[in-house]
């Protein structure tokens, strides 16, 4: 179903409070909600609730598939750096907290700025996926999502 034909269905059924998000994990904001298709709910279908239950809506856009699953986010637990390769830049960066040093490079060779994080996925990374965490600067490298690493 679409984004926005769920929202209003999830409405009619009683739920008051509505959140979506990205399936594909990129940290992508639906921000114009028909553009969008559901792929995952946190509340099955048929099951009675409060009215203050949460309904959180995974989704992709519509021309996209939808992941089995959804997909989970980079998470620096353990105090190792993720493995970021593949990942969008924009979570790379929200799994290292705002106090890291955080530099990317088109990975190209074009030089082009990376204005919108979540459209473009880390190819390279340094330190390498695994080193300890320890306040150190990190450098990525990465392309468009629909471009070869």
């Amino acid at each position: 179903m679409g984004l926005q034909s769920a929202q209003d269905e999830a409405q009619k059924q009683g739920f008051r409070s509505l959140k979506s998000h990205d399936s594909l994990g990129r940290g992508r904001h639906q921000i114009l909600d028909r553009d969008w298709k559901v792929c995952t709910q946190n509340v099955r279908a048929g099951t009675t609730t409060t009215t203050d239950t949460t309904l959180d809506l995974g989704s992709v856009k519509l021309a996209e598939t939808c992941p089995s699953k959804d997909v989970t986010a980079p998470s620096t637990a353990g105090g190792k750096i993720p493995d970021f390769a593949g990942k969008s830049v924009k979570a790379a960066r929200a799994a290292l907290g705002s106090g890291t040093s955080f530099t990317v490079k088109d990975a190209s060779g074009a030089k082009r700025w990376i204005l919108i994080e979540s459209n473009w996925k880390v190819c390279t990374q340094s330190p390498a996926a695994g080193a300890a965490l320890r306040g150190q600067p990190v450098e990525l490298t990465a392309v468009k999502f629909d471009e070869p690493c």
